[in-house]
């Protein structure tokens, strides 16, 4: 008897630059109101080490995902590091550990979102994965000149 089931490694790293400082950026991703603008707004969110984070959703009509996360390493305006299981109904399709990080540029900050995956039984892939982070944080992108309060200038 031959299993269905089988698990592919897979490690991606997306790179974007925005014109606002690291501990702009990184609110973006700690602050849930700002999150929400961004990325599905979340049922549950502790953003601290040993925190949850947890939503649920999809296209109307379509299937619904559930991401559910555990913040492991937080260092402010610099590092996020969290793991995460994917899962298509009641199917998990991946489990992953990601890190985000925020590098200080001239002209604000450079986002660094590295991914490492493990994806199940073919019914996810790390290129479709990659896809949809890259649509989430162009909208960051898009977001985060209106997302907070003009800094004030001394």
């Amino acid at each position: 008897m031959v299993s269905k089931h089988f698990a592919t490694h897979d490690t991606f790293v997306i790179e974007r630059n925005y014109g606002a400082a690291p501990a702009r950026v990184f609110a973006a991703w700690s602050d849930p109101a700002a999150k929400s603008k961004w990325f599905p707004k979340a049922e549950a969110f502790e953003f601290r080490v040993g925190g949850r984070e947890f939503n649920r959703g999809g296209p109307p009509g379509g299937p619904v995902y559930t991401f559910d996360a555990c913040y492991q390493e937080i260092v402010p305006n610099e590092r996020i590091v969290y793991s995460y299981t994917m899962d298509q109904g009641d199917v998990r399709i991946s489990v992953s550990v990601t890190t985000v990080e925020f590098k200080e540029t001239e002209q604000g900050t450079k986002l660094i979102y590295t991914e490492q995956g493990v994806f199940l039984d073919g019914h996810d892939t790390a290129a479709q994965r990659e896809h949809g982070t890259k649509i989430m944080l162009d909208k960051l992108g898009e977001e985060l000149p209106d997302m907070f309060e003009p800094e004030k200038t001394q």
